[in-house]
């Protein structure tokens, strides 16, 4: 049976253990510790799944509660997807602030996931990767 929870003091390796077993570590900075660290104490609200005290899924969110949730990282094992834990992390994330628009962008694989279980898509997304190329 999976355990969910909010679990705000996330530790730094079960993060990147599941970045990596997810494929999300793709497209994470999982070489460089220090960003990992402050992309875990810049959250928000970190809703978990556990399989017997394992971590095998998260949402990590960006949220100030009451406007907008912005869900960065929605990473499942790759042996527990197919399940609902991605839908039930979701699901938990909008429950810690209902209020709160929840926004995120999809990895490539996941972008036919959203609609499926009832997320609208937003064509009104820009992205800056690079202050350089602010104009």
């Amino acid at each position: 049976m999976i355990e969910y929870r909010i679990e705000p003091d996330l530790d730094t390796d079960e993060f990147l253990e599941v970045l990596r077993r997810s494929t999300l570590a793709d497209r994470r900075p999982v070489d460089d510790i220090g960003r990992i660290r402050a992309m875990l104490a810049g959250a928000g609200l970190i809703v978990t799944a556990r399989d017997a005290g394992v971590l095998v899924g998260l949402a990590r969110s960006i949220t100030d509660g009451v406007y907008c949730t912005y869900l960065s990282d929605l990473a499942v094992d790759e042996r527990y997807q197919r399940r609902g834990i991605g839908r039930e992390l979701i699901r938990r994330t909008k429950e810690a602030a209902p209020e709160a628009l929840l926004i995120l962008l999809s990895a490539p694989k996941a972008v036919d996931y959203y609609p499926l279980i009832g997320m609208t898509r937003h064509d009104h997304c820009y992205l800056l990767d690079d202050i350089n190329r602010l104009k």
